[in-house]
């Protein structure tokens, strides 16, 4: 589209179009989002369901596709900054107390240029509070951290403490005037704001009428404005829209600096991050190569080494201990015992499954941190009593001759 008139009255021009723009993409994703709703009706729904009324929806989804492909796609480009030194931070046996409260204990670590770096714990568990340490914003009770030359630390914040609710969006990106500075040259805000989602009227409205998806992604504006070759983000993919997520990780995957993660999100974590760093307990931070997945698949082989090795152990005391003359007859108390134990242990290992696989998921840890507790404690008492279990079964089977 051109316009008549200088480069002024361009952009008013172009942002009143952009703006009427929106208007009619807000009718056209009220209209979608009542066919979206009905789409997703029960299974009775579906077995009787209007073909040429979900025809009509695919169009509807094809025509919200393509204009975001012209218009709305979020862009999102990570400024690299300039190259940080080789080493970006080292820690030597750091440890870190609230009052009398250990929140990391004995920790070492060297991050070099390049690596990406998901943390996972608990909430509560010290993530942010290492984030701090690693970034020189806390001093260690103990040990030692030195950080790298040449550092360029763009952080993302979970609180939201860099947005001020007063200012416009516009202005929260902008450092004066009406244009940014990005890698590829300078842009104006109304466009650079467009690759965000953001429509002209919605860019001039005060960040304290946005929603938490929103701030996110002016968060994410802020950032990728700032030339940066160590990024740090906690809890970046809270409330994003799917499309900004799959973007955001597609950018972390390409960026060549070095990345400081903090995520609840699984499989976010194992699709950008190289190596993660685990808080186990105590205080304790391991340190596994790969993402979440990787981790909890080491972590569950390890249990099984652990069970086997116990198991193991049983075995040769009892091939130690001297066999009697006859086999003993059980009570008829044991005796029902042994004939129920099969199936409580089965029931056990059901239960165990079932909060391993619960663990695991994406969602667990978005719980409250009493939740998560609980079923951590569940599933530890599950397994202390399928270890009773399986140890009197092979009592009373060996008792039985």
């Amino acid at each position: 589209t051109s316009w008549a008139g200088n480069y002024q009255d361009y952009l008013v021009r172009k942002a009143a179009a952009l703006e009427d723009e929106a208007n009619q993409n807000a009718e056209f994703d009220k209209k979608l989002a009542k066919e979206e709703v009905w789409i997703r009706q029960g299974i009775k729904a579906r077995r009787t369901r209007n073909e040429g009324r979900v025809r009509a929806l695919k169009k509807l989804r094809s025509e919200r596709a393509e204009r975001r492909n012209t218009q709305g796609t979020t862009k999102l480009s990570l400024n690299k900054g300039e190259t940080s030194g080789k080493k970006v931070v080292e820690a030597v046996d750091v440890t870190f107390k609230y009052g009398d409260k250990t929140i990391i204990r004995d920790f070492s670590i060297r991050i070099e240029r390049g690596d990406k770096i998901g943390l996972l714990g608990n909430n509560g568990a010290g993530k942010s509070t290492l984030l701090k340490l690693l970034l020189g914003q806390l001093q260690p009770t103990g040990g030692s951290i030195e950080l790298g030359t040449n550092l360029q630390i763009a952080y993302f914040d979970q609180l939201r403490e860099q947005l001020d609710p007063e200012l416009s969006v516009a202005d929260s990106v902008l450092d004066g005037g009406e244009f940014i500075d990005l890698p590829d040259g300078k842009r104006h805000v109304m466009s650079y704001l467009a690759d965000f989602l953001f429509a002209p009227a919605r860019a001039r409205s005060p960040v304290r009428s946005l929603s938490g998806g929103e701030k996110n992604r002016l968060l994410l504006a802020r950032l990728f404005t700032k030339p940066a070759n160590l990024i740090v983000m906690d809890e970046p993919t809270n409330d994003l829209d799917l499309e900004t997520l799959e973007i955001l990780e597609e950018k972390l995957v390409e960026y060549q600096g070095t990345l400081l993660l903090v995520s609840h999100d699984r499989e976010f974590l194992d699709n950008v991050v190289t190596s993660v760093l685990v808080f186990e307990g105590e205080g304790r931070v391991g340190e596994y190569i790969g993402g979440y997945a990787d981790w909890f698949a080491l972590s569950e082989r390890n249990k099984k080494s652990e069970a086997e090795a116990v198991k193991a152990a049983e075995q040769a005391v009892k091939k130690d201990k001297p066999k009697t003359a006859a086999s003993k007859k059980l009570s008829f108390k044991d005796q029902r015992e042994l004939e129920q134990l099969p199936e409580r242990i089965e029931q056990l290992e059901n239960l165990q499954a079932e909060l391993t696989a619960k663990i695991g998921g994406g969602e667990f840890y978005k719980q409250s941190p009493d939740a998560v507790s609980a079923t951590l404690e569940q599933l530890k008492t599950a397994e202390a009593e399928l270890a009773l279990a399986y140890a009197r079964w092979d009592e009373l089977d060996a008792l039985q001759g």
